[in-house]
């Protein structure tokens, strides 16, 4: 039988190369390997390639903490943080464990084995291949690759135009002199309307509600400044910290005063766009971080706005025609491209089924141990970044956890871990519960469940996490530990096989 890995980790994105970055650092002698279903390293960055595709965090806290990024630019493009990820993995040697375009459909976890088995397909020769690993860890992020999001809208099979979505965006796409509609007003919207802006015809935002957008500066003019005096990993560390409290302070600042916060982004929205302009289009119903807030860099949505090339309608549509989208005011919006830009479908460990000696595992039946284990579920971790901070904080703070709980299973000569959680700790809501975005209450009945109590709460709280996960012990009474065969410590597979 082939010699199972150490680790085998699943996606060769941001978070998956983090995670292999990792174990090469910290546990240099586990044998892993990394799963990808598609061709290249970036998982998002990779997939997504729509026009502006951008971070929408600032990139000294969205890079990992162990690989500086020393760009100056802020919210980076795609194809920028695509290099960054690859650069990483090649830095660090990861590159070399990755095994490309395939699909993990299965894992199956046996306790008489003491092992996972995993299944995945060869989307190309269609395939199926078989891999056994003691640890398992998913880096799949939290939505669907293979489409997003789409409302059914009435009449849409009339429309003559070209009718897009950005996940799947069509290649060497001549939108030039065209007119552009873009349904949406989340952060893929409001980065696409001004990229399209400089070659459209005109490009309307069409959103049936608002969201809060606010300016952040384009460039990062202190590090530049900073950088003539001290040296590089300095400036990268400081400007990290500097962002990082900023950002933790305005979330904090919003849950706390609400009504001081949304008036300090509507009067910045103001600002850019002046006295006359009607701002009920960028005045949301909700409370500033009931949703993720959007950052447009240097106003450039604002900027389209003024300059005549971009515009935003806020109505509800009634029916698609043959020349475009009729509302329910009344109005026609011509269009020849309509960018659909409705949002994500939500997706749990990429879709894959989970199995523990032969009995499936609901993942809307389990708790999250510390955000990064799964109840009552052997051996198996799941890197889940932020969605009110940037991914890579909690990303990067769930990687040195399973490092050190690896570590910890070795001193004490365990193979297995479980967590396992006290009668009555589950409640009725998701480990998303604290954004009410579209998105997340559609995937209510997939997502894993809240404890009462920590450490069976996702906390959304860096500065707890840091805590958490890298200074209090591995032993808590929580995790029960198996240990391992005294006569087959060195592979407990080696009876099975």
């Amino acid at each position: 039988m082939q010699e199972p890995y150490d680790v085998l980790i699943i996606g060769a994105g941001l978070s998956g190369i983090g995670m292999a970055c990792h174990l090469t650092k910290e546990c240099p002698d586990k044998r892993y390997a990394i799963l990808e279903r598609r061709r290249a390293i970036g998982g998002t960055w990779d997939l997504f390639r729509y026009p502006g595709i951008r971070s929408d965090s600032d990139m000294f806290s969205f890079g990992y903490r162990f690989r500086p990024w020393h760009e100056l630019k802020v919210l980076a493009d795609g194809p920028a943080i695509r290099r960054y990820v690859t650069e990483t993995a090649r830095e660090y040697g990861v590159d070399r464990h990755i095994q490309f375009g395939l699909k993990t459909t299965r894992a199956e976890w046996s306790s008489a084995q003491r092992c996972w088995t995993v299944t995945a397909l060869d989307e190309t020769s269609g395939q199926t291949r078989s891999f056994r690993s003691r640890f398992l860890v998913s880096c799949t992020g939290y939505y669907n690759y293979d489409a997003g999001y789409l409302p059914d809208f009435p009449g849409v099979e009339r429309f003559q135009g070209l009718r897009i979505h950005p996940q799947q965006w069509p290649e060497h796409l001549d939108y030039r002199g065209k007119r552009v509609v873009v349904i949406g007003s989340g952060a893929t919207a409001v980065t696409l309307v001004p990229a399209m802006a400089a070659e459209a015809a005109h490009v309307t935002m069409l959103q049936r509600s608002p969201s809060y957008i606010f300016s952040v500066p384009g460039y990062d003019k202190l590090s530049e400044w900073l950088g003539r005096f001290l040296p590089a990993r300095w400036v990268y560390a400081t400007a990290r910290r500097r962002n990082i409290v900023l950002q933790r302070w305005l979330y904090k600042a919003a849950r706390r005063w609400p009504g001081l916060i949304r008036g300090w982004l509507l009067r910045g929205v103001r600002k850019r766009l002046g006295k006359d302009f009607d701002l009920r289009h960028f005045t949301p119903r909700y409370q500033p971080w009931d949703e993720r807030l959007c950052a447009v860099p240097d106003g450039d949505l604002f900027e389209a706005i003024k300059a005549g090339k971009a515009s935003v309608v806020t109505d509800r549509i009634e029916t698609f025609t043959e020349r475009g989208i009729r509302l329910q005011s009344g109005r026609e919006l011509e269009a020849d491209i309509v960018v659909t830009a409705t949002g994500l479908q939500l997706q749990v460990f990429g879709g894959v089924e989970l199995f523990v000696d032969g009995q499936l595992q609901p993942y809307h039946e389990r708790m999250t141990y510390k955000g990064v284990l799964m109840q009552d579920v052997p051996n198996l971790a799941w890197i889940f970044g932020y969605t009110n901070a940037p991914w890579t904080l909690k990303a990067d703070l769930a990687a040195h956890y399973v490092c050190r709980l690896l570590k910890h299973m070795d001193a004490r000569n365990a193979a297995v871990v479980v967590a396992h959680a006290p009668a009555g700790e589950m409640q009725d809501e998701t480990i998303m519960d604290a954004l009410s975005s579209g998105y997340v209450r559609r995937a209510k009945n997939l997502l894993p469940r809240q404890g009462r109590n920590p450490p069976w709460r996702v906390l959304h709280h860096y500065e707890r996490d840091r805590v958490m996960l890298t200074q209090e012990p591995i032993e808590d009474g929580v995790l029960v530990f198996t240990p391992a065969d005294p006569k087959t410590a060195a592979d407990p597979l080696a009876a099975a096989a």
